[in-house]
């Protein structure tokens, strides 16, 4: 009898250890590219979170910015049945087709930078695009006197959130500095260091008188303040965007970058977390949710977005406090 009680005993919490198990959220994010500062950061903030919150979460970083290769690790993601998919999209519409198969395996999908991604639950922004891009044209409006030819970099052309930057960038410059000119079209090389160095090159080269470069994606303010430092025209082009600040720390110290604004990509990390958890447990999100690392949010029904205010400046002064939090 007491060996029968002890059995059963055993069942019942064996029972409850593979339903705990079962209940347990996994979730994998793909992200556009691995090895670099920024996505370093951000699976720092999602490994953090996921140990804090006791889920299982992942990241996945594809070898190039290719998004044939975000759409072979999200089939991956789907083979592996997890509850939802997290991704920051190189090409939203090459995306829509495999995040269709994944909600409907009954996968929810969270992206970043990727406001109106369609099959997407939530897209989340940790700042407003139309003011993000203005910021930065502000401070390249400072930098250039209000005058001259500028050049626009993006991390790639088919990326929605950085034309909606570049776009609210231009629109602001035409309505406030028309004595300042952009140049050129748009340049998608701002996930790539070389082709950024090579680009700069290139475009100061054509325009002799360039007096600024405007640049989103990761690498490529850090690329062209590389490339005007090797031709000794510091003094003559201003490079303002977002930049990883370990990387780019000296390039603003020697002036080569003169400053820009980032989210903490450590703290999006975070965030795909805590919002897999709140959707997890279909808890609402709503205008005026407060939701750590976002802060007050706003939220856009009608796209699915969730818009948060939370940015940081790079400039001397502020550089140091984020390159500890190894960014």
């Amino acid at each position: 009898m007491k060996k029968t009680i002890i059995a059963c005993s055993l069942l019942i919490l064996f029972s409850a250890a593979a339903a705990h198990a079962a209940d347990k959220l996994r979730m994998g994010i793909v992200v556009k590219v691995g090895g670099i500062p920024w996505f370093n950061a951000m699976e720092a903030g999602i490994k953090s979170e996921a140990a804090k919150e006791g889920v299982d979460a992942w990241m996945v970083g594809p070898t190039s910015a290719d998004p044939a290769l975000q759409v072979r690790a999200i089939e991956d993601l789907i083979a592996q049945k997890v509850d939802i998919i997290g991704v920051v999209p190189n090409d939203p519409k090459v995306l829509e087709p495999v995040l269709k198969r994944a909600r409907d395996a009954g996968i929810r999908v969270l992206v970043h930078e990727s406001p109106d991604q369609k099959y997407a639950n939530w897209d989340f922004e940790l700042v407003d695009a139309k003011t993000h891009g203005e910021n930065h044209m502000k401070a390249l409006a400072e930098c250039m006197h209000g005058e001259g030819k500028y050049v626009a970099y993006m991390g790639g052309l088919t990326v929605p959130l950085h034309n909606a930057w570049v776009d609210s960038a231009v629109a602001y410059q035409k309505a406030h500095y028309p004595k300042m000119q952009m140049v050129g079209d748009k340049f998608g090389v701002g996930e790539s260091l070389d082709d950024s160095i090579r680009t700069t090159n290139e475009v100061m080269s054509k325009y002799p008188d360039l007096k600024g470069i405007i640049a989103f994606g990761s690498q490529g303010p850090v690329g062209a303040g590389r490339a005007v430092m090797a031709r000794n025209k510091i003094d003559q082009v201003c490079v303002i965007g977002a930049f990883s600040p370990g990387q780019g720390q000296m390039l603003v110290n020697r002036g080569a970058i003169k400053g820009g604004y980032i989210w903490n990509p450590m703290t999006a990390g975070e965030v795909f977390v805590r919002l897999a958890g709140m959707m997890q447990k279909n808890q609402p999100i709503t205008d005026g949710t407060t939701i750590e690392g976002l802060g007050k949010v706003r939220v856009d029904e009608q796209t699915h977005t969730i818009l948060g205010n939370n940015t940081e400046s790079l400039d001397k002064a502020n550089l140091p406090k984020l390159v500890k939090l190894g960014l």
